[in-house]
């Protein structure tokens, strides 16, 4: 199986309004960054669309390092609450959970690649996730000036 090391960032201006995400994919020597954005959307779908896509890319079942600077999508993974709100019928145990579309995309992913969720302070000294947040906020901004 394949071993991927993936960064992933979001950026949002205004809660909703306009955001980016990006992505870098390492794998051995090779390198990848993916971005995009929406006009009016939330950070958490920005995060979430960082991860989803960069999984997405992936053809086939790999081991993936996935590094992130959302406590949300790390805990969301590593704590269980996206296997309660399955278990609820993509609900969490006190009513909505914003977004089910896209944490249904991302647990078909997550049972696709064995992924590893690392959470890293973001906007400190990780070049990867500084990278990322370059590139989120470079396609926020392309929606911010429209």
């Amino acid at each position: 199986m394949n071993k991927v090391t993936v960064y992933t960032d979001g950026a949002c201006s205004g809660n909703p309004g306009p955001g980016g995400w990006a992505a870098v994919l390492i794998a051995g020597s090779h390198k990848k960054e993916i971005s995009g954005g929406e006009p009016a959307t939330t950070n958490n779908r920005m995060e979430l669309l960082g991860v989803i896509s960069a999984l997405e890319l992936l053809n086939r079942p790999c081991q993936v390092e996935l590094y992130t600077d959302s406590r949300y999508i790390e805990q969301a993974i590593n704590d269980g609450w996206l296997a309660g709100w399955k278990k609820r019928g993509w609900r969490r145990k006190d009513g909505e959970l914003k977004n089910p579309e896209l944490w249904q995309r991302l647990d078909g992913l997550l049972m696709t690649h064995e992924v590893t969720v690392h959470w890293v302070k973001g906007h400190a000294e990780n070049e990867y996730n500084n990278r990322c947040d370059e590139l989120a906020v470079r396609e926020r901004e392309k929606y911010a000036l429209r």
